[in-house]
């Protein structure tokens, strides 16, 4: 790999668009490819074996491009597969969400002695209780609220947006509990859901905190290239930066991003703008089947494929 090599980001479905979108603001120069499963999401319901075993195709399936980085851009896989999968590619960076999510809950904060910290989440994401050991390796007494949110991500995938009736109760009967135990700081322990940040934050009111895993999460992959010198930081893609005329330089090139996803890719690239904030070209499909047993690399032999 190279500062030239691109950055994979995967996740269920459309939710990690919202930390490419971050990328995209820290690293505008790096090429990504977005790998959305989306015939089989929600990970939040699943169990660690099989979300394991479908983060573990996706990155053997696209290990040929010689990505420089991997984010696992999804609370749930993060939680339930992220040491697992590190195991399964050992010389392959792999970070996820939740460590930079945690860290900067605790910062927020703030001098509080016993600050109220609050996640919302996926389902498996809870029961992992990933966000709480992160939260306490950082502040041991934080007082934590932990309050799954099961249908948001359907309804976020459904195309609905910040305006739907149907968001705002769904938001307000999972928000009501943690506002009567007067949280400090909410995480938004999903990648899907900062794309209702803005009503979020008009619910939980300004005294709150809202933590956006998404934008750490992409100050982290910056941080962790910069140590290992392969932030890309080239010119103009055809290479000619101050060649057109003596004592001017070219605008530094834009990175490219190619999507992939598992079904309906023309749904997948009319929802994105949504996460993403521009339009994407038509997403390449990758059928299911094609995922299943992918071979391994490293000599790994074939991945385990859950029952």
């Amino acid at each position: 790999m190279s500062p030239d090599s691109p950055i994979i980001v995967l996740d269920s479905g459309l939710g990690g668009l919202t930390v490419v979108r971050a990328l995209r603001n820290v690293l505008p120069g790096e090429d990504i490819l977005y790998f959305g499963d989306t015939a089989r999401l929600p990970y939040g319901s699943k169990t660690g074996a099989t979300v394991t075993g479908f983060v573990q195709q996706i990155i053997a399936y696209l290990r040929p491009y010689d990505a420089k980085h991997v984010v696992i851009a999804c609370n749930t896989a993060t939680a339930l597969s992220l040491p697992a999968v590190r195991t399964t590619f050992p010389g392959l960076s792999i970070s996820g969400v939740i460590e930079p999510g945690a860290k900067a809950a605790t910062a927020a904060a703030g001098a509080k002695q016993v600050p109220t910290i609050a996640v919302l989440a996926t389902e498996a994401t809870i029961r992992s209780k990933a966000y709480e050991r992160a939260i306490h390796r950082r502040r041991l007494h934080a007082r934590m609220l932990l309050r799954p949110a099961p249908l948001l991500v359907p309804i976020i995938e459904e195309g609905r947006d910040a305006t739907d009736p149907l968001v705002r109760l769904a938001l307000q009967q999972y928000l009501g509990p943690l506002l009567t135990h007067h949280m400090d700081v909410l995480v938004l322990g999903c990648t899907h859901y900062p794309v209702y940040k803005e009503l979020i934050c008009k619910i939980v009111g300004n005294a709150v905190r809202v933590i956006d895993s998404a934008e750490q999460c992409a100050d982290d992959v910056a941080r962790r290239l910069k140590i290992r010198k392969l932030l890309n930081d080239a010119g103009p893609a055809d290479g000619t930066a101050g060649q057109d005329s003596p004592g001017r330089e070219q605008p530094p090139r834009s990175g490219q991003l190619r999507c992939f996803v598992t079904d309906d890719p023309a749904r997948f690239q009319r929802l994105a703008p949504r996460f993403l904030g521009v339009a994407i070209d038509k997403p390449a499909w990758v059928a299911p089947d094609e995922l299943y047993g992918h071979a391994a690399p490293d000599g790994g032999g074939r991945l385990s494929v859950p029952a």
